[in-house]
C-alpha cells in the first residue's frame, strides 16, 4: 500500500523543509560573522594605520624640529639626473614657531662658483669609495629678502648613501648640512687670537680664581724657561723674587679683587733662578653667565734691558761715558750749586780749566783707541791729583775742569793747578805697556772775584787757559780783564787770517845759518810773517796756533814751502850752489795726509834738489809721537831732504827715540842758548847736548845767537852752526841772497881761542 501523499508529505515534508532553512541561517550568520570579523580587522588596521600615520606625523614634525632646532637643512641628491632636493626649516617672523620650505635646484645654481669644484670632488670620492662619507665645507646661496640681496653663508654638509643600484653603486645620497657661518667667524677670530698670543713678545697667562696657571702662551716659556706643562696647575707666587717682601702677588690680587684690574713692575724668577724686571698687566674676567668661575689674564714684559737702558741714558746724561767723570751737564750743576753754598758763606769758589796740549797729534799719531786710553789715564790722575772731595769734569775732547770749594785763597787754586803741571810730568801709561807724555795748560777763575754765574766762571777760566797756551804751554793762568780783550782779538785775528793769503798779508822772510868753523853762510831758515792792514804786525806764535786749530795750516805750510823752494832756486841759478832752506813742518802737515808727496811735488815743481831742502820739526810733536813720526819721516829721507829738530830740549826727550828717528840735525833751543855766561844750567845743557848730538853723528845748530860771547863759547863746544841776529836778522829773499853774496868767509870769523878741555 502506498503511503498517503499528503500525510506523508506533510509530516515528511515538514522536517524536509526545516534542513534547508537552518542551513540558510548558518550560512548567514557564518557571513555576517565573517563580515563582523572583517570589519573588526579593518577597525583595527585602521586603527592601526591612523597611529602609524600620526605616529609618522610625530616623526616628521620631530625630524622638522630637529632641523630646525639644529639649525641643519635636509637635503637629498639624486646622482643619475644631478638634482638636489632639500627641506629647509626656518623661523616664522611672527613668532609661531617654524615653518618649513623644500625646493628642488641645481647644485651649480645653490654652491658658490669658487666651492663648486671642491664639493664636486668631495662627493666623487665618496662615491668612488675612497672616503667613509660625504663631508665637505662651502657656502650657499640663501634667501636674501630682508636684506634685498642674495647672500652667501658657509654650510658644512655630511651624507651618505641612501640608495643603491643593481650592482650596486650609489644612485642616491641623503643627509644634513650645518649653518657654520657664525661658527666659522668665530673660529676664525679664535684662530687669530691664538696666533697673536702664539705670536706675541709679551708672556701672557691665564689664571683660575685661585691664582693657579691654566694656560700659557709661548712667549711666557722663552721669557721665564717654564714649559706649559711645568706650570699649569701651579700658584702663581712660584715667579715671584725673594727680593720683594711681601711678594707683589698680594697688591695685585687685593687689587683684582678690588677694581679688575692692577698694574706694576715687580722682579720675578726665571726656571734658572736668574731675577729679571717685569712690567704687568693683570684684569680679571667675570664669571660667565651659566656658571663657573672667574679668570684672571695677566700680559707680563720683561722690561730688564729696558730700565738698564734707561738708567745707562740717565748716567749718560750726566757723565761722561769714556772717563766715567761728570759731563758738563753734571758740572754746570754741581758748580751752580757750589757758587749758591760760597754765596751764603762767603767763600771763594775756584774753577780751573785743564786742556791738554797738542793733543790732536797723539788722536793722529797712535790713533783715537790710544788717544782714549790716554783721556782715561789723564781723568783718573786728574782725579788722584785733586782729590776725591772737589768735581772733576770732562767738558769735551782733550777739556777737563776742576771745580775747587771752600778756596780760602787765590793761592790755593794756583797751588792746586801747579799740583796738576807736576803731575803730568810724569808719563801717563795708557795700559798697553807705553809711557806717552802728556802736558797741560790750566786757565783758573774765581767767584765772586771773576764771575757771579758758572756759565761765566767757565768762559773766563776758558780765556785763561788760552792764555797759558800763548805763554808756552803746560802752565798756569790766572784770569784777568785783559784776558777779555785777548780773546776777542784771537776771534777777530782767526776771521782775517782767512783772507790774509789772498790780499798778500803773508811774506816769507829768511834768517841766515852760519857755519862756525868757516864762517860760511850754510843756509837759511824761512819764517812766516803777516802784516795787516787793520792789525798791524801780528807774532808767528799768535796766528800760527789758530791756523792749526781753523785747519788753514795746510793751505798757508804749503805756500811758505812753494816760496822757500823758489827763494831756494833762485839762490841757486845765481851761485848759491851751497845754500840750504829750512822749513818749520806742523804736526798736522806730518800726521795728516800725504805731506812727503807734497814736498816731492814741489821739489819737481820748482826743480830745487832735495838736499837743499831741510824741514824742522818741533821736539814736543816727535816725542809725543815717536813711533808714527819715525814711520812718516823716513818718507821724507827717503826723497833727500834733510832733517832737523828744532826748538831742541823745551820738550820730553828719549834718548831711545832720538836714535831711531831718522833725523839729521838738532837745533838748541834759544833759552839755553840765553843763558850762556850767567847761568850754568844752561851751559850745562848746552853742552851736554852738543856731545849727545855729535855721539849720535847729528849736527847742532844753536838758535837765538845775540852776542860774540855766546858765538865764542859755542865755537869752544864745537858747535856746528849759529841762527840769531848776532849773524842776521831776518830778510826778504832777495835781501838774504844779497847778503850771502856780500858776505866773505872771513868777515864773521870769530877769532877761536884753542878748545876747551873737556
Amino acid at each position: 500500500m502506498r503511503p498517503c501523499l499528503h500525510c506523508d508529505d506533510r509530516q515528511g515534508g515538514g522536517e524536509d523543509h526545516a534542513l534547508p532553512s537552518a542551513i540558510e541561517t548558518g550560512l548567514a550568520t557564518a557571513v555576517a560573522i565573517a563580515l563582523l570579523a572583517a570589519c573588526i580587522v579593518l577597525a583595527l588596521r585602521l586603527r592601526r594605520m591612523r597611529r602609524v600615520v600620526v605616529w609618522l606625523h610625530e616623526c616628521e614634525r620631530s625630524f622638522r624640529l630637529a632641523l630646525w632646532a639644529g639649525g641643519q637643512r635636509h637635503w637629498d641628491f639624486h646622482i643619475p639626473d644631478r638634482r638636489l632636493r632639500y627641506l629647509v626649516a626656518r623661523r616664522d617672523d611672527g613668532g609661531q614657531g617654524p615653518h618649513f620650505g623644500s625646493g628642488e635646484a641645481d647644485p651649480a645654481a645653490v654652491i658658490h662658483p669658487d666651492d663648486l669644484p671642491a664639493v664636486a670632488d668631495a662627493m666623487q670620492r665618496y662615491v668612488a669609495g675612497d672616503a667613509s662619507e660625504f663631508l665637505s665645507e662651502y657656502r650657499v646661496r640663501v634667501d636674501g629678502r630682508a636684506t634685498g640681496r642674495n647672500n652667501w653663508v658657509w654650510v658644512r654638509a655630511r651624507g651618505r648613501a641612501v640608495e643603491h643600484g643593481p650592482d650596486g653603486s650609489i644612485l642616491r645620497v641623503a643627509g644634513t648640512s650645518l649653518d657654520i657661518d657664525r661658527s666659522r667667524a668665530v673660529e676664525r677670530e679664535n684662530r687669530i687670537a691664538s696666533e697673536v698670543l702664539r705670536s706675541m713678545n709679551e708672556a701672557v697667562a691665564v689664571l683660575d680664581a685661585r691664582f693657579n696657571f691654566l694656560s700659557v702662551n709661548p712667549a711666557f716659556s722663552r721669557i721665564t724657561g717654564y714649559a706649559a706643562a711645568e706650570v699649569v696647575g701651579r700658584d702663581a707666587r712660584m715667579l715671584d723674587s725673594p727680593r720683594h717682601q711681601p711678594s707683589p702677588g698680594v697688591a695685585m690680587r687685593a687689587a683684582l679683587a678690588r677694581e679688575g684690574h692692577w698694574s706694576g713692575e715687580t722682579w720675578q724668577c726665571k726656571d734658572d733662578g736668574e731675577e729679571f724686571l717685569c712690567a704687568v698687566e693683570a684684569v680679571t674676567v667675570p664669571a660667565p653667565d651659566d656658571g663657573g668661575e672667574p679668570m684672571h689674564v695677566l700680559v707680563l714684559n720683561d722690561i730688564t734691558q729696558h730700565k738698564r737702558a734707561e738708567e745707562e741714558l740717565r748716567y749718560l746724561a750726566s757723565f761722561d761715558a769714556l772717563t766715567n767723570l761728570p759731563n758738563r751737564s753734571l758740572l754746570a750743576e754741581r758748580l751752580s750749586r757750589a757758587v749758591v753754598r760760597a754765596r751764603r758763606a762767603g767763600a771763594r769758589v775756584a774753577v780751573l780749566f785743564v786742556d791738554l796740549d797738542r793733543f790732536k797729534d797723539i788722536n793722529d799719531s797712535l790713533g783715537h783707541a790710544m788717544g782714549d786710553r790716554i783721556l782715561r789715564a789723564v781723568a783718573e790722575r786728574l782725579q788722584q791729583t785733586v782729590g776725591p772731595g772737589q768735581t772733576v769734569a770732562r767738558l769735551s775732547g782733550d777739556e777737563f775742569t776742576v771745580v775747587l770749594e771752600n778756596v780760602a785763597d787765590p793761592a790755593d787754586a794756583e797751588r792746586v793747578a801747579r799740583e796738576i803741571i807736576m803731575a803730568f810730568e810724569v808719563p801717563v801709561a795708557p795700559g798697553d805697556g807705553r809711557e806717552v807724555s802728556v802736558s797741560a795748560s790750566i786757565g783758573i777763575s774765581l767767584y765772586p772775584d771773576h764771575a757771579q754765574v758758572p756759565t761765566e766762571l767757565l768762559k773766563r777760566a776758558d780765556a785763561a787757559m788760552y792764555q797759558a797756551k800763548a805763554a808756552g804751554r803746560r802752565t798756569w793762568m790766572r784770569y784777568d780783564d785783559s784776558m777779555e780783550a785777548a780773546i776777542r782779538r784771537r776771534a777777530v785775528l782767526s776771521g782775517a787770517l782767512h783772507k790774509a793769503i789772498d790780499r798778500g798779508e803773508l811774506r816769507v822772510v829768511y834768517q841766515p845759518r852760519q857755519a862756525l868753523a868757516t864762517s860760511r853762510i850754510t843756509g837759511a831758515e824761512a819764517l812766516l810773517r803777516w802784516t795787516s792792514p787793520e792789525h798791524g804786525e801780528i807774532p808767528p806764535a799768535e796766528f800760527i796756533p789758530l791756523a792749526e786749530e781753523n785747519g788753514m795750516i795746510f793751505e798757508i805750510g804749503e805756500w811758505v814751502l812753494r816760496e822757500a823752494c823758489l827763494a831756494a832756486r833762485h839762490w841757486r841759478d845765481h851761485g848759491l850752489l851751497d845754500v840750504a832752506v829750512s822749513v818749520n813742518m806742523s804736526a798736522l802737515q806730518l800726521l795728516r795726509g800725504d805731506f812727503a808727496e807734497v814736498v816731492r811735488r814741489m821739489l819737481d815743481d820748482t826743480g830745487l834738489p832735495p838736499h837743499a831742502l831741510e824741514l824742522e820739526l818741533t821736539e814736543s810733536m816727535l816725542m809725543a809721537n815717536a813711533d808714527q813720526a819715525a814711520h812718516r819721516l823716513r818718507a821724507f829721507r827717503e826723497l833727500g831732504v834733510a832733517l832737523a829738530i828744532d826748538d831742541f830740549g823745551t820738550g820730553y826727550s828719549s834718548l831711545a827715540y832720538l836714535k831711531r828717528l831718522p833725523i839729521t840735525t838738532i837745533k838748541i833751543d834759544q833759552s839755553f842758548i840765553a843763558d850762556l855766561g850767567h847761568a850754568p844750567e844752561g851751559a850745562s845743557i848746552t853742552t851736554t847736548v852738543i856731545a849727545m848730538a855729535h855721539g849720535l853723528g847729528l849736527g847742532v845748530v844753536a838758535e837765538g845767537v845775540e852776542s860774540e860771547a855766546q858765538a865764542r863759547y859755542l865755537t869752544r863746544c864745537h858747535c856746528d852752526e849759529i841762527q840769531g841776529f848776532w849773524v842776521s836778522e831776518p830778510m826778504d829773499a832777495a835781501s838774504c841772497m844779497a847778503f850771502i853774496h856780500a858776505r866773505p868767509p872771513s868777515a864773521a870769523a870769530v877769532a877761536l881761542p884753542a878748545p876747551a878741555a873737556s
